[in-house]
């Protein structure tokens, strides 16, 4: 998968990332949502609750490009911290 340099990532919409406030974790196509939820533990500087609703848009995502996903929560994730 080729890196978006900063010119590509300002062309995507705040609402196609995972995390839109901080754009972290672009969810355009297949292989970046797949990239998301292989990294979606590594994002750090975010709430629960945004971790939740990156969660969900990861899930709606997945399933516009047909990426099958294991983990049916972000509690699932190999190596997942569950602490607060």
């Amino acid at each position: 998968m080729a890196k978006l340099d900063t010119k590509e990532r300002e062309k995507i919409q705040a609402t196609e990332y995972a995390f839109p406030k901080e754009r972290k974790e672009p969810l355009e196509n297949a292989a970046h949502v797949r990239n998301a939820i292989a990294r979606f533990d590594q994002v750090k500087g975010v709430s629960e609750s945004e971790k939740d609703e990156a969660w969900a848009r990861i899930k709606k995502a997945a399933k516009k490009f047909g990426v099958e996903m294991d983990e049916s929560s972000r509690k699932e994730l190999k190596g997942a911290n569950t602490k607060k």
